[in-house]
C-alpha cells in the first residue's frame, strides 16, 4: 500500500466533516476539484472506497467514518505542533476567524483590525457577521465578539473595547412638530423606528436615572433590520429611533439628528471577545488577543490622561 500523503488525509476530514466538497472548500479557501482530486488520490493509495458520492450528498463509508475517528485528534496534534513552532516567529503566520454582531463590525473592528494586520502581516482575518449567538468552536470559529449579557459562563472573556451608550435621536424637523419626550414613558406617545433582530424579536427600549429602570416597547410605522434605513426615517423625520451613539455621531455632529432623554442613557460595557478554554492557544488568536489587550490599556491611559 502507498503511503497517504498528509494533505489527502487533511483534505478526506474536511470534506467528511463538511459532507460537501464545496463547503469544504469554502471553508479551505481553495477548488472544489482540488479536494476531489485529494479524495481520488487518497482512495487509490489505501485501495478502499472512502466517501459515497452522489449529486446530492456526500457521506462517510464506514471505512471512511473508521479512518474520520482516527484522524481527527492526530491531525489537531499535528496542527498543535506545527503552531508550537509557529508562536516562535517575530510575527505569527496563520487565519484568524472571527464572528461578531453587526455593532462589533461597525464600531470596532474598522479601527481595530487594520492596526492589527499591519503589525501582523503574515495573518489573514476572517470576519464573519451575524447577531445570533454561535458556538464558535464548532463552527469552526477561533473567536467571537458578544456583549455580557450573552456570553456563555465556560468562555474566557477579554473587553474588546470601551464603554458604549444608546442614544434616542430623531430630527429637528420631528421635534419641532411632535415635541420633545422629557421621560422615558412620554416615548410611548411617539411614533418609534424598531429594529428586528434575525430571531424576530425586537428590543425594549431601556432607561435608568438614579437608581430606576424603566423599559418600554414603542411601536411605529417602521421596522427593520437595516441600521442604515434605520438612520435614514430617523432623518427624514419618520420618528424616534433608538440606537448606538457611534452610528449616527456624525449625524448628529452635523445637526441632521438631535438627542433626547441623555440623562436617562447612561454608557454600558462595551463587547468582548470571546473563545473558548483550552490548554494550546492557536498563534494568531494569541497575537490578536495580545494586541487588543494593548490596545485596551492604551485607550484606557488616554481616557484618565496624563498623571497628576
Amino acid at each position: 500500500m502507498a503511503q497517504p500523503d498528509l494533505a489527502d488525509l487533511d483534505a478526506f476530514t474536511a470534506v467528511a466533516r463538511a459532507r460537501s466538497f464545496r463547503g469544504a472548500a469554502a471553508s479551505r479557501g481553495v477548488s472544489a476539484s482540488s479536494l476531489s482530486e485529494a479524495l481520488r488520490r487518497l482512495e487509490a493509495a489505501l485501495g478502499v472506497r472512502l466517501l459515497n458520492r452522489t449529486t446530492r450528498s456526500v457521506t462517510p463509508t464506514e471505512a471512511g467514518e473508521r479512518l474520520l475517528a482516527r484522524l481527527t485528534p492526530a491531525l489537531a496534534d499535528v496542527s498543535l505542533a506545527l503552531d508550537e513552532v509557529n508562536a516562535f516567529r517575530d510575527s505569527p503566520t496563520g487565519v484568524l476567524k472571527l464572528n461578531v454582531p453587526g455593532a462589533v463590525s461597525r464600531i470596532v473592528l474598522p479601527d481595530l483590525i487594520p492596526r492589527f494586520l499591519a503589525a501582523h502581516p503574515g495573518i489573514r482575518v476572517e470576519v464573519s457577521v451575524e447577531e445570533a449567538f454561535v458556538d464558535v468552536l464548532a463552527a469552526g470559529f477561533d473567536a467571537g465578539a458578544r456583549y455580557d449579557e450573552r456570553l456563555e459562563k465556560d468562555m474566557i472573556a477579554v473587553p474588546l473595547a470601551g464603554p458604549q451608550r444608546f442614544v434616542v435621536v430623531g430630527s429637528p424637523a420631528y421635534f419641532e412638530k411632535h415635541g420633545r419626550p422629557s421621560h422615558p414613558r412620554e416615548v410611548l406617545g411617539h411614533p418609534c423606528i424598531r429594529h428586528r433582530f434575525p430571531s424576530g424579536s425586537s428590543y425594549a427600549w431601556e432607561f435608568e436615572k438614579d437608581g430606576e429602570v424603566v423599559r418600554v416597547q414603542p411601536e411605529g410605522p417602521l421596522v427593520t433590520n437595516s441600521g442604515e434605513l434605520e438612520l435614514a426615517a430617523a432623518e427624514a423625520g419618520l420618528g424616534l429611533l433608538a440606537t448606538f451613539e457611534a452610528f449616527c455621531a456624525d449625524r448628529i455632529a452635523a445637526g441632521k439628528l438631535e438627542t433626547v432623554l441623555d440623562d436617562w442613557l447612561p454608557p454600558f460595557s462595551g463587547p468582548y471577545l470571546y473563545y473558548p478554554s483550552r490548554r494550546h492557544m492557536p498563534a494568531p488568536l494569541r497575537a490578536f488577543v495580545d494586541f487588543v489587550k494593548a490596545s485596551n490599556a492604551l485607550s484606557q491611559r488616554e481616557r484618565e490622561g496624563p498623571a497628576a
